[in-house]
C-alpha cells in the first residue's frame, strides 16, 4: 500500500504540475487529437469530462490489437477480466477490479451488466458473439445501477454498434487464415436508401477454428464455429426525430470445453483394478499443460439466439425523449459425458452416443422483453443538465438439466468408496451389473430436470448535473428498483422404481454392524442415489420404517418466489479548473438481485445422518425431522468511495488515475462441492485499489498507452458473521482470502506506429503489446475440508505478448497484416475445479478449464 500511496502522490503531482504548460500547447483540434466521446452517463460527452472511470475504445484500436469478442478485453484494460468454464454459454463470468459472480449456473445474474446498443444481456454468455462494426466500446468500472440497472454492481460494458449512413454508399470485408485452421470473415454495408432521410446496414461475422485440446486419441476439444448477423434500418425524417430498428441472429455449434488433469488423484489404480479403462490419458499435471492434452470424452455446446430492438428519439423542444425497447431469445445446449474420465459413466444431455434415445436435451432457454423510457433536458440557463427515467424488464427461463447414467457408472463409483482398502476388501469387488452386491443395474437410468423462473424487475430513476460554477459540478442520481422472481424445480421423468428399495436395503443389510449409521448414509448416498427420484419439498411424506429414498441428499421439487426492492444512488463532485485537466470524487450504491440456485441438488435433504441415527436408536426410534436446504440466495448489495484525476498532458497525451474502495454484502457465490452447486452469500467482501491509464501519441504517427491495476480484492477475516448454517463451513475456508480470479496487480502496455512506409504512399502499421497478470486463485474455495491449501488452483504470475504488422495500400482501400497473440505461448489457466468420479469426494483430482495458446495467422481487409 506505500507503494500504492507513492504511486498515487507521485501521479497527482505531475499532472498538477502540467496545466500551466499544456495551456501553452495547441489545442486538440489543431493537434490533429480528436476528442473520445462516450455515452456513460447517457449523455454525448468527451471521456475526459466524466467524473467517472471509462475506458472508451475505438474500433481502430479493437483492430490494431486483433480484438474479436469481448474475452479478448483484459488485453487493453487490466481491470477487465472474463473466464470461462464447461460451458461458455453458462460458465462465463464477468470481473471488473476483482469483482464478480463466478459459477455456470443460470440463477446466477453477472455483476458487470452487457449492454449492446442500449439493450441489456441478461447472461455473459449471451453476450459472447463477435465484436463487429463497432462505434465504439466503453468498460465503466464501479457501481452503475443509478444509469444502467439491473445487475451493475461491479460496472458495465456498454458497446454501440455502427448507424447506417445516411449520404455514403459504404463497406467493408476483412478475412484472415491462422493457424489451428483458423478462419474468420467479417463483412458489413451500408446503403441510403433515401437520401439524408434513411439507411440500411447489414454486417456479420462468421468463424471457426480447431480445437486447441486433444485427446491421446487425436479427438479435439475447444474449437470455434460460429457466425452471426446483424440488419439496421435507420430514419431520420426531420432534425427531431430519429428512428433506429435493429435485429440480430447469431449461432454457435462447438465442441467445447475441456479440460486438463492438472492433478491426478491417487485413487486412479483403482480403477484398473475394477477392471475400468485407463482414462485415456497418458499425462498429468505440468506436462499435460504444456502439451494441451487431455482425457477422452464428449464435450458439446450450442446456441441460437435472435432478437430485435428499437430506438426513438424525439426533440421535443423543452426536452428530449428516448425510448428502447427490445424482444430476445437465447437458447443454448450443453452435451458432457464421464465426468472428465473416459469411461463411460454418465452423460449430461443428448448430443452423445452414449445417450438414451428420446430424453430432452441439457440446455438453457432464455426470453427477455425490456423497455426504457427517458426524458432528459436542461433548465436555469442550462445550470442544471436533468434525466428522469424508467424501466421495466420481464425474463422467462427454461433451463433444463438430463442426466443418464451409463455402464461404468457403479464400478466407477464403487473403486472410491473406500480408497486404498478397495484393493484387498472383497466387499468392493464389483462387478459391471451390481454394487457391492446389489442385484440391481444403474445402467440406462436417468433423470429429466426442469427448472422454470419468471422474473420482472421495474424501475424508475433521475440522474443530475448541477453545473454550480463553470469549473464546479455536482451529480446526484438515484433509482428504485423492484424484482420479483417465481421458480420452480420438477423432475419431468425418471427411471427409479424397482431399483430403490432392494439397493438401499442391500447396502444396508452389507453395511449393518461394520459401519457407523452417519457413515453408511453417505455410502448409501453415493451407491443408491441413481434409483432415487425426486420427492416434494414442501410434504415431504413420513419419516419411518427404516431405509427410504427421501433419505438419501437427491433432489427435492420446490416451487418458491424472490421478492426485493433497493434504492440505488450516486453522488459526484467534479472540478475542472481548466480544459485539460478534471478532479473528481463520488460515492455510489449498487444493487445485484438475488435469487435461486437453478442446479437439481439446490434443495437436498441436510439431515440424513442425523435422522438415520435416530432411527437406529434402541429400544425407542427417534423421529429427527427433515431439514432442507434453502434454493434461494439474497441480494448483493456494494457501496463504492471513488476519488480520481484525469488530465491531458502536452495536448495530445491523456492521464487517469483513479483510487477506488468497494466494500460488497452479501456477496454471491457458487461453489462446486464435488456432489452439488451451493449457491450461498458471504456477509462482506472487499476490493481496494487504484487504477492508472496513459494513452495518445508520442509523435505524429507513434502512439502509446499503458494501463495498470492494482486491486486487492479479498474476503475480511470475519466475513462469516450472519452466514447460514449450511453455507458456514464453505464461508469459514474463504474468509482471509482474495477473491477468484482476482490478481493483485495487471498492466498491459503498448506501442503503435501507424504512417507512411515510405515516399511510395504505402502505409505502414506496427503494433505491439504485452499484457502482464500477477498470481491469482483460480478456483472458488482456497481451502479444502480439512482447510488445507489445494495444489495447483493458482496461476502463477505471467506476461502475455501481441504484434501486428500491416501494409496499406496507397488508396487505403486495402490492408495486409501478420498478426500474433500470446507468442510467447504462455499456458494459463482460468478456472480449476475438482472431478469427484476421478477422485472419488474432496479434491483429490483437479482439473485446469486452459485459456487459448498462441495464435497467429493473416488477415486482409478491405473497404470501399
Amino acid at each position: 500500500m506505500k507503494k500504492l500511496g507513492f504511486l498515487a502522490v507521485s501521479t497527482l503531482a505531475v499532472i498538477a504540475a502540467t496545466p500551466v504548460f499544456a495551456q501553452t500547447e495547441s489545442a486538440e483540434s489543431d493537434s490533429g487529437e480528436e476528442p473520445i466521446i462516450v455515452t456513460a452517463t447517457l449523455r454525448a460527452m468527451d471521456v475526459q469530462d466524466i467524473p467517472l472511470a471509462v475506458t472508451a475504445v475505438a474500433p481502430e484500436a479493437l483492430e490494431r490489437q486483433g480484438i474479436n469478442d469481448i474475452k479478448n478485453l483484459a488485453s487493453i484494460s487490466p481491470s477487465f477480466n472474463i473466464q470461462s468454464s464447461q460451458t461458455e454459454t453458462q460458465g462465463t463470468s464477468i470481473k471488473i477490479r476483482g469483482v464478480g459472480t463466478t459459477g455456470n449456473n443460470t440463477g446466477l445474474e453477472s455483476s458487470v451488466g452487457v449492454f449492446i446498443d442500449g439493450v441489456y444481456q441478461s447472461r455473459p454468455g449471451v453476450a459472447l458473439g463477435d465484436l463487429v462494426d463497432l462505434e465504439r466500446l466503453e468498460i465503466l468500472r464501479g457501481p452503475q445501477g443509478t444509469l444502467f440497472g439491473r445487475n451493475t454492481s461491479a460496472g458495465a460494458l456498454n458497446v454501440t454498434t455502427k448507424r447506417p449512413s445516411l449520404s455514403d454508399f459504404e463497406g467493408f470485408v476483412n478475412a484472415s487464415y491462422g493457424n489451428y485452421n483458423f478462419m474468420n470473415v467479417q463483412a458489413g454495408v451500408s446503403v441510403p436508401i433515401a437520401q439524408d432521410v434513411a439507411g440500411v446496414r447489414l454486417s456479420g461475422t462468421w468463424r471457426k477454428r480447431d480445437g486447441y485440446l486433444k485427446t491421446p486419441g487425436g479427438i479435439e476439444s475447444n474449437d470455434r464455429d460460429r457466425y452471426m448477423l446483424r440488419g439496421q434500418l435507420y430514419i431520420e425524417p426531420n432534425a427531431d426525430v430519429s428512428i433506429r430498428l435493429l435485429a440480430d441472429y447469431a449461432k454457435t455449434d462447438e465442441q467445447c470445453c475441456q479440460a486438463v488433469i492438472v492433478r491426478e488423484t491417487e485413487l486412479a489404480p483403482f480403477s484398473a483394478f475394477h477392471g475400468l479403462a485407463s482414462d485415456g490419458v497418458d499425462q498429468s499435471g505440468m506436462s499435460a499443460l504444456n502439451n494441451l492434452s487431455v482425457n477422452a470424452g464428449t464435450y458439446l455446446n450450442g446456441s441460437k439466439q435472435w432478437g430485435f430492438s428499437g430506438e426513438l428519439k424525439w426533440d421535443l423542444g423543452g426536452a428530449k425523449l428516448t425510448y428502447i425497447g427490445s424482444y430476445r431469445k437465447f437458447d443454448s445446449s450443453s452435451t458432457t459425458t464421464g465426468g472428465f474420465t473416459a469411461n463411460d459413466t454418465y452423460t449430461v444431455g443428448n448430443g452423445a452416443t452414449t445417450s438414451r434415445p428420446g430424453i430432452l436435451p441439457s440446455g438453457d432457454h432464455i426470453k427477455t422483453m425490456t423497455h426504457e423510457l427517458r426524458l432528459q433536458g436542461t433548465a436555469f440557463n442550462d445550470k442544471l443538465d436533468w434525466l428522469i427515467g424508467g424501466f421495466y424488464g420481464d425474463e422467462s427461463i427454461r433451463a433444463d438439466q438430463t442426466m443418464t447414467l451409463n455402464a461404468d457408472f457403479q464400478r466407477t463409483g464403487g473403486a472410491f468408496n473406500f480408497g486404498s482398502a478397495a484393493g484387498v476388501n472383497p466387499l468392493f469387488a464389483l462387478t459391471a451389473l451390481g454394487n457391492l452386491g446389489v442385484p440391481v443395474n444403474a445402467n440406462g437410468n436417468y433423470a429429466e430436470n426442469r427448472f422454470l423462473q419468471d422474473a420482472k424487475s421495474w424501475s424508475i430513476f433521475t440522474h443530475n448535473v448541477f453545473n454550480i460554477t463553470d469549473q464546479l459540478s455536482l451529480t446526484l442520481g438515484a433509482r428504485y428498483v423492484k424484482e420479483n422472481k417465481d421458480a420452480s424445480f420438477n423432475q419431468l421423468g425418471a427411471t427409479t422404481g424397482a431399483g430403490a428399495s432392494a439397493c438401499q436395503a442391500s447396502v444396508n443389510g452389507v453395511l449393518a454392524g461394520t459401519v457407523p449409521a452417519p457413515l453408511r448414509a453417505g455410502l448409501i448416498g453415493i451407491n443408491c442415489f441413481p434409483f432415487a427420484t425426486s420427492v416434494n419439498l414442501t410434504a415431504p411424506a413420513a419419516l419411518g420404517g427404516g431405509l427410504a429414498s427421501r433419505l438419501l441428499p437427491l433432489p427435492r421439487v420446490w416451487s418458491d418466489t424472490f421478492k426485493d426492492d433497493e434504492i440505488t444512488y450516486t453522488a459526484q463532485v467534479g472540478y475542472k479548473p481548466n480544459e485539460d485537466l478534471l478532479f473528481y470524487a463520488g460515492y455510489s450504491h449498487g444493487f445485484k438481485s438475488g435469487g435461486f440456485n437453478l442446479d437439481p441438488q439446490s434443495a437436498t435433504l441436510q439431515n440424513s445422518a442425523a435422522i438415520l441415527a435416530g432411527l437406529a436408536t434402541t429400544p425407542t426410534p427417534v423421529i429427527v425431522a427433515p431439514v432442507y436446504a434453502d434454493p434461494s440466495f439474497k441480494s448483493e448489495k456494494v457501496n463504492q468511495i471513488e476519488i480520481g484525476v484525469k488530465a491531458t498532458l502536452f495536448g495530445t497525451i491523456k492521464a487517469n488515475l483513479a483510487l477506488f474502495d468497494m466494500k460488497m454484502s452479501d456477496f454471491q457465490v457458487l461453489e462446486f462441492t464435488g456432489v452439488q452447486f451451493l449457491t450461498f452469500n458471504v456477509n462482506s467482501a472487499r476490493s481496494t485499489g487504484a487504477e492508472l491509464e496513459l494513452f495518445g501519441k508520442l509523435s505524429d504517427h507513434i502512439s502509446a498507452n499503458v494501463s495498470a491495476t492494482y486491486a486487492n480484492a479479498r474476503y475480511p477475516k470475519d466475513c462469516n458473521v450472519g452466514v447460514v448454517a449450511a453455507a458456514l463451513a464453505s464461508v469459514n475456508r474463504l474468509c482471509g482470502s482474495t477473491l477468484t480470479n482476482a490478481p493483485k496487480f495487471a498492466g498491459v502496455v503498448g506501442l503503435t506506429y501507424d504512417g507512411p512506409l515510405n515516399s511510395s504512399g504505402w502505409g505502414l502499421l506496427i503494433n505491439g503489446n504485452i499484457n502482464y497478470s500477477d498470481r491469482r486463485r483460480t478456483s472458488t474455495i482456497p481451502l479444502d475440508t480439512n482447510n488445507l491449501p489445494i495444489p495447483l488452483d493458482y496461476q502463477n504470475a505471467y506476461f502475455k505478448m501481441n504484434a501486428r504488422i500491416g501494409l496499406t495500400t496507397p488508396d487505403e482501400r486495402f490492408t495486409f497484416e501478420l498478426w500474433g497473440t500470446n507468442l510467447n505461448n504462455e499456458i494459463t489457466r482460468g478456472v480449476t475445479a475438482n472431478t469427484p468420479l476421478r477422485g472419488g469426494a474432496g479434491t483429490r483430482s483437479r482439473i485446469g478449464f486452459v485459456e487459448e495458446p498462441r495464435m497467429y495467422g493473416l488477415t486482409v481487409r478491405a473497404k470501399f
